[in-house]
């Protein structure tokens, strides 16, 4: 029986085989974000929180296949506005039309109206996707490994990278950490959903932010923060203040926050509980 991933995947590649076919190179896609207004630097709002001491990546987000329809009120630049506002260091935009009910043109739309950097959401697969992320506005894609070969990730990690996009590769166990460390990534977000059965556990990040110090030659026990060159971000799961702080404590320079902001309705205060500031 397929899981929910896999079913996403398959209409992906549905999806994918109505672009137009060209084979595509990193100078093209840097020919792209040229064309396009000025570059904002994703990875550089997360070094410098704009609210707190953690990064808020706080998400536009209408549905999900777990959770349903989220936010009925769904208004995807007025949300924009308020994360903005509320001290939010970037947005991540859900594009995904199927199964999270999300648009190319909501990317569009927030990058008019807010000057924070933009991460496209969705399940990438092919590298036309990254040229569709450039066109429509985004500084910023996610990768997910357990959706792509290693022969994918390094490629398309090699050519968003050098095109001059930041790239989130989103990892949920250790199998998948050692292949995006292979790709040299510095920018690795630990899943706390199982994409596959959509179960979350905190821990996850707590269990993979140990392996990431290791990776770095750094014991665990010395619990430095800063002593990984790779940012960690905490996804999923994320409700309270002291979530954050357990995240905070295992290494999680970043969090990304979708549901718990979209459904409580008061986007500042919600803000303000997670990460104060």
């Amino acid at each position: 029986m397929a899981n929910i991933l896999d079913k996403i995947v398959e209409q992906k590649k549905l999806e994918v085989a109505r672009l137009p076919e060209r084979v595509l190179a990193a100078g093209d896609l840097r020919d792209a974000l040229l064309e396009h207004d000025e570059r904002r630097d994703f990875l550089a709002a997360l070094r410098q929180p704009r609210r707190g001491d953690i990064a808020l990546i706080a998400e536009v987000k209408k549905a999900s296949p777990s959770a349903g329809v989220i936010c009925k009120d769904f208004d995807p630049v007025r949300i924009a506005r308020e994360y903005e506002t509320a001290g939010a260091s970037c947005l991540s935009v859900l594009t995904d039309e199927k199964f999270f009910q999300g648009s190319l043109d909501y990317l569009r739309q927030i990058r008019a109206a807010v000057k924070l950097p933009l991460l496209r959401k969705d399940f990438i697969i092919d590298e036309r996707q990254i040229l569709e992320a450039i066109e429509w506005g985004a500084d910023a894609i996610l990768l997910i490994a357990a959706i792509l070969s290693d022969e994918q990730l390094k490629k398309f990690h090699s050519l968003a990278t050098e095109a001059g996009l930041a790239v989130l590769v989103e990892v949920h166990d250790e199998t998948e950490l050692e292949r995006a460390l292979k790709t040299g990534v510095k920018l690795i977000g630990v899943n706390n959903r199982n994409l596959k059965n959509f179960k979350v556990d905190l821990a996850t990040t707590e269990r993979l932010a140990a392996r990431l110090k290791c990776s770095a030659g750094v014991p665990p026990a010395l619990d430095r923060r800063d002593a990984c060159p790779t940012l960690l971000v905490a996804e999923s799961g994320i409700h309270t203040h002291a979530d954050v702080e357990r995240l905070k404590q295992c290494g999680a320079k970043a969090i990304l926050v979708g549901e718990s902001l979209m459904k409580g309705g008061d986007i500042q205060s919600k803000v303000r509980e997670l990460i104060g500031g």
